[in-house]
């Protein structure tokens, strides 16, 4: 089982299915709410890269339930900003 020293590695490279399996594995035995969060959160961050942003904010959310103060609550609101985001001048010319 990957750690995440490495599963940061598989998203710095770009294996983003890799880290997105690895923290699955992670998730699935692990018992611990920080840990858990942890990887919620970095499986947040691979969803967003991928541009699958609702996986993306499913994955900040249930990070955020478990450590409500964390960085996925912050990349939760990023993410939702970048999709309420839309040019009015483009609307109106």
């Amino acid at each position: 089982m990957a750690d995440f020293s490495d599963i940061k590695t598989m998203i710095e490279q770009c294996r983003l299915n890799e880290a997105i399996g690895a923290l699955d594995d992670l998730t699935a035995h692990s018992t611990d709410s920080l840990v858990l969060a942890h990887a919620f959160y970095l499986r947040g961050n691979a969803y967003r890269q991928l541009g699958n942003f609702r996986q993306a904010l499913n994955s900040y959310l249930q990070a955020i339930e478990l450590e409500p103060d964390g960085p996925a609550a912050l990349a939760y609101r990023n993410v939702q900003q970048i999709l309420d985001f839309y040019d009015h001048d483009l609307y109106n010319p």
